[in-house]
């Protein structure tokens, strides 16, 4: 089992395809194991050309958990709004470096970046704090933290704020659930999420480390100053039936940084059912010159 580590945090890793390619840098999302990047489409990253990694983030999966810590998302709130300390065990930036944790392990100096919703938060970070590392950056279905944009709806937000009930059939509830509520409409396999949300309960059910990842995008605050300055060649892809992050995340995010190619796909929710994952390989391959 590849794992590597930033300080006392163990992340847990996988990679495909021929080393000697440009790097892909996969990043999850909020409470997202890195299995969600589905091996067929990781192959098919890798048919266009790509090295592909993915890893897990703290907090889910195989990598290390912070038990014990409940974060106060009200505080933690509060104190952004204040302008002062949040109140939380990690930030986005520590995210930040666990993914570069990852690539020092894999020998990549520079990698290309793509990120899913709390993942492309992750992935801006990165542009921000560590742009040396990237070759490109892919922001999809996400946000830059300010409050008026990237609003889920209110059954949205109720969803993510209510914990699943326990066991596989509750996982599998839940994932129907979800993907009716701000999934994409029209691509709604019962059978698929459900196989999906078992992996996934089998593999680790750890919901306790959605809230402390929960609390770690909640205390960045806004990106959009230090996007500004941004100079890493940047796509960024949303769902106009995202509703989860409105589009108005991705679009803010492509309005702020230099340069920034904006994208919105038609049919798409909040989630990447297999119906588009070639238009999104083609689109990635073509922002890293290797279409």
């Amino acid at each position: 089992m590849p794992t590597t580590t930033n300080g006392a945090v163990e992340l847990y890793y996988e990679s495909f395809g021929d080393p000697d390619d440009p790097t892909l840098l996969l990043i999850n999302g909020l409470g997202s194991q890195c299995i969600r990047y589905r091996v067929e489409w990781c192959e098919r990253f890798v048919a266009a050309g790509f090295h592909v990694v993915r890893f897990d983030n703290r907090d889910v999966g195989l990598s290390t958990k912070f038990e014990g810590v409940i974060p106060d998302l009200r505080a933690v709130r509060a104190a952004v709004a204040a302008g002062d300390e949040p109140p939380v065990p990690y930030t986005l930036s520590d995210m930040a470096a666990d993914a570069l944790a990852v690539l020092d392990a894999c020998g990549v100096d520079r990698a290309h970046v793509m990120g899913l919703s709390m993942g492309g938060m992750i992935a801006q970070t990165l542009a921000i704090e560590h742009p040396d590392r990237l070759l490109s950056l892919t922001s999809v279905m996400s946000t830059t933290g300010d409050p008026e944009v990237g609003r889920a709806t209110p059954e949205a937000n109720a969803l993510l704020m209510t914990p699943a009930q326990p066991g596989p059939d509750g996982a599998v509830a839940r994932a129907i659930e979800a993907a009716h509520t701000y999934g994409s409409p029209d691509h709604i396999d019962h059978d698929r999420l459900a196989a999906a949300a078992v992996e996934d309960y089998q593999r680790c059910f750890h919901p306790e480390g959605v809230a402390r990842q929960l609390a770690a995008a909640n205390a960045s605050g806004s990106r959009s100053d230090a996007l500004r300055s941004v100079q890493v060649p940047t796509l960024v892809i949303h769902g106009d039936r995202d509703r989860l992050i409105d589009p108005s995340g991705g679009r803010r995010t492509a309005e702020v940084i230099p340069g920034a190619r904006f994208e919105l796909i038609e049919g798409m929710g909040h989630d990447y059912p297999p119906a588009f994952w070639d238009h999104i390989v083609e689109l990635v391959a073509t922002h890293a010159g290797l279409r």
